[in-house]
C-alpha cells in the first residue's frame, strides 16, 4: 500500500497529502476534490444520502486508487492488483473502508450509453482476470435477486458515478467514471431483513429525495429482495433508452485469469 504514484492502493491520508502537494495529473485532484465535497458537503440543505460513506470520509477511513484509462490493459491490471490488495487489508484497516477508484476522463465525448459500456468493460476485465473462482453460493445469472458482482472470492457492490447525470447529484461525477467497491461483508447486520437495515434505508432514501431534488430511482432496491436486481443499481439510468437491455457481464464460474502480460516485459507495474 501507498506505493509511489496513484495507481496502487492508497489510504486516505496518503491520497490527501499527494493531492495537496500537487502530485499527479489534474484529473486525480479534480476527482478527489469533487468526491470529498460531495460526501461531506450539502445540497438543497441536505447532507449526502449515505451517512456511512460520509462518516468514513470524515474519519479518513476510505481507500483509493486512480486508473489512467478505461480500456488500457496495463491500467486495468493495476486496478485488479489494487483491488486484490484491498481485499487483503480492508477488514483490518477500518470498520467501514470501501475502495474508491477514479478513472481518467476519456479523450472524446461520451454518451450515457458509452458510460454504461465503460463500466461493464471494467467489471468484465476484472472478472476475466480474477485469480479466484466465482463463489459457489452466488448465482451466475444476473437476473436473480441473489446475484451480485464478485471478485477475489468476495461478493461486492460496485456503486458508480458518472458525468451524464443532470438531476441525480448523488450519482454525479463531473470528471469521469468513479467506482466504489463495497464488499458484501460491509453490510453485515444492515440487510433489508434487519431492523438496523430498515432504519438505515429510511434515512438514506429520505435524504436522497432531498439531496437529488428528485424521487429515488425506480431501480433502487435491496439484495435478495424478489424483483430487485443488483446490476441495475451499479450505474443508474438517466435515459432508459441508453441503458443495457440485459446485464452485459458474462460470468464464468471457473478461473480464467492468464499470466499478467506485464511480467514478461517489465516485471510488474508500468
Amino acid at each position: 500500500m501507498n506505493e509511489p504514484g496513484f495507481g496502487s492502493l492508497l489510504d486516505h491520508e496518503t491520497m490527501t497529502e499527494r493531492v495537496a502537494a500537487g502530485e499527479g495529473p489534474g484529473w486525480v485532484r479534480r476527482h478527489f476534490e469533487s468526491f470529498t465535497d460531495g460526501l461531506t458537503g450539502e445540497r438543497n440543505g441536505s447532507p449526502f444520502p449515505c451517512h456511512f460513506g460520509t462518516n468514513a470520509a470524515r474519519r479518513g477511513d476510505l481507500l483509493f486508487s486512480a486508473v489512467p484509462s478505461l480500456t488500457d490493459p496495463a491500467a486495468l491490471f493495476d486496478l485488479r492488483d489494487a483491488l486484490l490488495e484491498y481485499l487483503d487489508v480492508y477488514g483490518d484497516h477500518a470498520d467501514l473502508a470501501p475502495l474508491v477508484a477514479f478513472f481518467a476522463p476519456p479523450a472524446g465525448s461520451f454518451t450515457e450509453a458509452d458510460w454504461h459500456e465503460a463500466l461493464w468493460h471494467v467489471l468484465q476485465f476484472l472478472h476475466v482476470n480474477d485469480p479466484e473462482p466465482w463463489p459457489g453460493d452466488v448465482p451466475t445469472t444476473p437476473d436473480d435477486e441473489r446475484w451480485e458482482f464478485c471478485f477475489g472470492g468476495e461478493p461486492m457492490f460496485p456503486t458508480s458515478r458518472a458525468p451524464f447525470y443532470e438531476d441525480r447529484a448523488s450519482r454525479y461525477s463531473p470528471v469521469g467514471l468513479e467506482i466504489t467497491f463495497q464488499p458484501r461483508s460491509l453490510f453485515d447486520g444492515l440487510t433489508h431483513d434487519t431492523e438496523a437495515g430498515r432504519r438505515a434505508r429510511e434515512v438514506i432514501q429520505g435524504r436522497l429525495a432531498e439531496y437529488d431534488g428528485v424521487c429515488p430511482h425506480a431501480d433502487l432496491g435491496d439484495w435478495g429482495v424478489e424483483g430487485d436486481r443488483e446490476w441495475r443499481q451499479y450505474l443508474f439510468s438517466a435515459d432508459e433508452a441508453q441503458f443495457p437491455d440485459e446485464c452485459p457481464l458474462t460470468v464464468t464460474p471457473e478461473v480464467t485469469a492468464m499470466d499478467d502480460p506485464r511480467a514478461a516485459t517489465d516485471g510488474g507495474r508500468p
